[in-house]
This record gives C-alpha cells, structure tokens and sequence, in this order.
C-alpha cells in the first residue's frame, strides 16, 4: 500500500505539471489570438469611435453653453428692461428672483466645467490608446501571421490530452482510495484475527491440560487426575484383601509414569511381587491371580462407597465365575476372605461351577439343566 501510494502520488504530479504546461502553452496562445483580433478588428476604430464622439458631445456642449450664455446675456436684458419698465411690488421680490437667475447661471457654468472636464479626460485617454495603438502596430509589423483554424486544433488536441489526463488522475486516485480502504480494513481483521487466536491459544492450552493431550507431558485427562485420588483409596483398601489372598506376596500399585507420553495414562496398574522384590505390570499375572486381583479391587471399592457414602451399606455381594481359574491353596484364600465379609453381616453370593465349593459353602441354591428344557431350581441349607 505504501509503494502504490507513492506510484499514485508520483504520477498525479507528473499529470498536473503536464497538464499545467499544456494549460499554459494553451493560453499563451490564445492571448496572441485575442491581441492581434482585439487590436486589428475592434480596438482603434472603437477607441476612434468614441474619441470621435467625445469631440461630437463637447462640440455640441460648447454650443449649448453658448447658446445659454446667450439666453442669460438676454435673461440679463430682458431682465434689466423689465426692472426698467416693471416695478416689483416690493424689493424681497426682486432679490428672489434675481437669485433664482443666478442659480441657474451658476448650475449652467456647472455644466460646462464638469462637460469640459470629460472632454479633456476622453481626450487623454484617446490619445493613450491611440499611443498603444501605435505600438502594437509597430510590434505585429514583423510577426508572423497566426493560423486560427490550426490554432484551434492545437487547442482541441491540448483540451483532450488534458482531459485523458485528468481521467487517468481520478482512476488512479479511485484504485488509491479503494487500496487504503483494503488496508484498513485488513488491519482490523488482522487485529482481530490476531486477538481471537491469542484467545484459541490459551484456550486449547487449557482444553490441552483437561483433556491430557498437553505435547511431551503425560497424557492425563481431567476426570482420570480426579480419579486418581480416589483410585488410591480403594487400593489401599484393596491391598489389605490381595495380600491376604495371596499370602503375602502381591501387592497393587497405581502407575505414575505412563509407557509413552503418547498414551493417556494415570490409572493403570503394576503389580510388586515381594517375595523377589519386583514390580511388574498386572497383565503378567496369571488367571488365578488376575482374579484374586480383580476381587480385591471389586471388595476395596465396596469399602471405599461405604466409607464416604455417609450412611450407605452394601449388604449384598454376587461373584459370577472365575474361581475355576485358582488352585486349591487360592481357592481357599479367596473362600477365607468372602467368609469374613458373611460373618460381618454381608451377603455373598458365589456363581460357579466349580465342584470344590459345593462342599465349603453351607447355603446353596443349584439350578440343574432340564432334559426337555427349562431349568430347576434347588434350595440347600
């Protein structure tokens, strides 16, 4: 915008200065024009003219002046015959009247001086102009003879170069102004854009950081860091009920550290095995030991609700499966624990096919598979 302000500027005043040479070369002509039209057809027989008529007026001016010269000569006699032949009825009379005259000879002189007085002025100036005159003579004597015709197509061609000129000026000033409205109004988009993506920025920064996508962090979610805290808490309810079950030896640990930052991560699960003092994932454990894993976390969790619940209980529990997985030595580990929670008040159910629990659980219930479809269902206390 700046450079084609400048363009537009540079090239409005390369336009003016041609256009005001054209204007001038136009009117330097057209003043040769009217000089030698005004001096060879109208300017000496006009100024002769009145010079002319001048001499006509004052003439007839003397003329009336004489002739009124002559009226008073003969107002005076008349005037002088009637004084001797008439008497005024009285002297005032005579003195009015007599002053009335003299006004009247006074305004005639008046007269004279003032037609005498235009008559010297027309006259100086007559011979000014004639003077002029004759020096303009003198100067045309030897100039060359002017073309009107081609004047006048000179004039035409400088009127339409002119006015090109001027139509390419306002183009130029058009595109000029329509540039700087662009302009503006993109500084204010800019502006705009600018602020709103200072606004995305902290946005997605937040929006990042809840939904654990942050680059080169770890990928926690808002709800999962919640989580976290109470996932702790039914761990270490958890715990009590998985060393027990496995004699010691296993004990479940929170990740803190995800495998990759670009996975999400903050719930997942290692498991220390104190009998050789390592820690490894839970997806190393085998089936029977998932399961007691699986059932420890299930009773920390009923725990953790009751513990924070205010007032609430859960007085029932139901196990479906996954005890046909635990060897004999587990098996019994796992029943030890379910007996204590029965004895407390809760309870347990146990869904399984396993043979061995028929003889260490006192109450059952046995759903036998009809031959003809259909079950039935037995009640044992």
């Amino acid at each position: 915008p700046a450079s084609l302000s400048s363009a537009a500027d540079e090239a409005r005043s390369d336009v003016k200065t041609e256009a005001a040479r054209l204007e001038a070369n136009l009117t330097l002509a057209e003043q040769a024009l009217d000089r030698k039209i005004e001096i060879e057809a109208r300017l000496i027989p006009e100024k002769e003219h009145e010079a002319d008529r001048l001499t006509a007026e004052l003439s007839e001016l003397e003329k009336e002046t004489s002739a009124l010269n002559s009226q008073i000569s003969e107002k005076t006699s008349e005037a002088a015959r009637i004084a001797e032949g008439l008497e005024f009825q009285s002297r005032r009379e005579a003195e009015t009247h007599l002053a009335a005259l003299k006004r009247q000879k006074e305004e005639l002189q008046a007269a004279y001086e003032k037609a005498k007085s235009a008559y010297e002025l027309c006259k100086g100036e007559t011979d000014t102009l004639r003077g002029r005159a004759d020096s303009l003579k003198s100067r045309l004597e030897g100039a060359p003879e002017i073309d009107r015709s081609a004047e006048q197509s000179k004039k035409e061609v400088l009127t339409g170069q002119k006015q090109a000129a001027n139509a390419e000026l306002d183009e130029l000033s058009g595109r000029l102004h329509s540039n700087r409205a662009i302009f503006s109004a993109l500084k204010e988009y800019t502006a705009e854009l600018t602020e709103a993506d200072g606004t995305r920025s902290w946005r997605k920064a937040l929006s990042d950081t809840a939904c654990g996508t942050v680059s080169g962090k770890e990928k926690i979610k808002l709800e999962t860091y919640v989580q976290m805290t109470y996932f702790d808490r039914i761990l270490a309810r958890a715990n009590t009920r998985f060393m027990m079950m496995s004699g010691g030896q296993y004990e479940l640990k929170r990740k803190t550290e995800a495998d990759s930052n670009r996975s999400q991560s903050g719930l997942e699960l290692d498991v220390i095995d104190h009998y050789n003092g390592s820690e490894r994932s839970v997806k190393t454990l085998s089936g029977g030991e998932a399961f007691k894993a699986s059932l420890s976390l299930a009773l920390g969790l009923s725990d953790e609700i009751q513990s924070s619940a205010g007032g609430i209980r859960l007085d029932a529990m139901f196990i479906d499966e996954g005890f046909g997985s635990l060897d004999e030595e587990s098996l019994g580990q796992a029943l030890r624990v379910l007996q204590e929670l029965s004895g407390a008040g809760r309870l347990v159910a146990i869904i399984s096919h396993v043979a061995e629990l028929k003889e260490k659980i006192d109450r059952q219930v046995l759903v036998t598979k009809q031959k003809y479809g259909g079950s039935r269902a037995e009640i044992r206390v």
